[in-house]
């Protein structure tokens, strides 16, 4: 770290916390979209928990600066599309 100024070597510090929450973050939601996807193709029954897990792991990021607002939107359309594809094409 070659910033010359406190300020800044602290302000450094801090981004790179922020850096590695805002990482462990998206790891999880991932994780648990992942999961949630895999129990709705297997008919698992605890798929509504896994869903709302994921759900509320994005709505989360979304409330801090982790994720934009939209983004989050979008994750939990597609997290909603994948599941209702995977219901569908295990009934018919």
């Amino acid at each position: 770290m070659a910033l010359r100024h406190k300020s800044a070597q602290k302000r450094h510090r801090q981004s790179l916390k922020r850096r590695m929450t805002n990482r462990s973050r998206k790891s999880t939601i991932k994780t648990f979209t992942k999961k949630a996807v895999v129990a709705a193709q297997t008919g698992a029954e605890d798929l509504n928990t896994l869903q709302a897990r994921a759900e509320s792991l994005i709505d989360k990021a979304a409330k801090g600066s982790t994720l934009h607002k939209n983004a989050a939107a979008r994750k939990k359309s597609r997290l909603a599309k994948a599941i209702n594809k995977a219901k569908a094409a295990q009934q018919g």
